[in-house]
């Protein structure tokens, strides 16, 4: 039996909170400096800024699940094909191997040299990065799903296709979400990183030209605090998801 996963309440998140406002405060305090301003001051700067700065979080937000979508949809159904055919992996596992540790970004000026500047560069360097996360993870799943467990479905008569929705998909769904928590930061730090040049909207253009470009720290400190609660976001998400869907783990069935 598996250790029941805990759960973070809200109360607790509140408290985790305010404890960070409050060390954010004492340090903005004893520094006395403009460059680590009161959180007062930020979220008056938030509450000024917010007529313009909504829609950066919705460009964001648009690009960042969009890509969580696309990466889901092709990695997962890669991942256990992988998992589960041994000729399959015999051919993929090596390509996979060279290609996983590379670092996905420094192909971004490549992207962009044939997807131009646009959407379509931002969107697939974010789902590239996070397919290869959630690939692997997923055929681990797969190819971790005992041969015993096969065996008895296919006794009472199940097919291919049974055995895709009523072993292997639920074997890997744990998988693929904590695959998204894990990532989830990753794709809002790559896109903060797309977002700083060749663009004129997001969270990322938003902090580093609209705000630190002219000297605006509160509004800088405003822009991070927008792309910290659309990443807090995007896990929560995620956790209700698995709750939802993957109860017996979170029992720790």
């Amino acid at each position: 039996m598996l250790a029941p996963r805990s759960r973070v309440t809200p109360p607790f998140v509140l408290a985790a909170v305010v404890a960070l406002v409050a060390v954010w405060a004492l340090a903005a305090l004893a520094l006395g400096n403009p460059i680590l301003p009161v959180p007062w001051v930020v979220a008056e700067a938030f509450a000024r800024e917010w007529s313009g700065l909504w829609e950066h979080v919705l460009y964001s937000a648009y690009r960042v699940v969009l890509s969580i979508i696309i990466a889901v949809i092709l990695a997962a159904p890669a991942g256990m094909a992988v998992g589960q055919a041994p000729m399959v992996d015999r051919i993929a596992s090596p390509l996979i191997y060279l290609i996983y540790p590379v670092p996905k970004i420094v192909l971004l000026p490549i992207i962009m040299l044939f997807l131009g500047v646009g959407e379509a560069s931002k969107i697939f360097i974010i789902s590239l990065i996070l397919y290869f996360q959630i690939l692997v993870l997923t055929r681990d799943a797969a190819y971790a799903v005992r041969p015993e467990l096969i065996l008895s479905v296919r006794s009472l008569g199940a097919r291919r296709r049974h055995l895709l929705r009523y072993v292997y998909f639920p074997a890997v769904l744990p998988s693929i979400l904590s695959s998204l928590r894990i990532t989830s930061g990753t794709a809002i730090a790559v896109l903060f990183f797309t977002e700083t040049f060749a663009t004129h909207n997001g969270l990322g253009y938003f902090i580093i030209v609209q705000s630190w470009g002219r000297v605006d720290y509160p509004a800088m400190y405003a822009g991070i605090v927008a792309m910290a609660a659309l990443g807090l976001s995007l896990y929560a998400v995620i956790e209700f998801l698995d709750r939802r869907f993957c109860a017996w783990v979170q029992a720790g069935v």
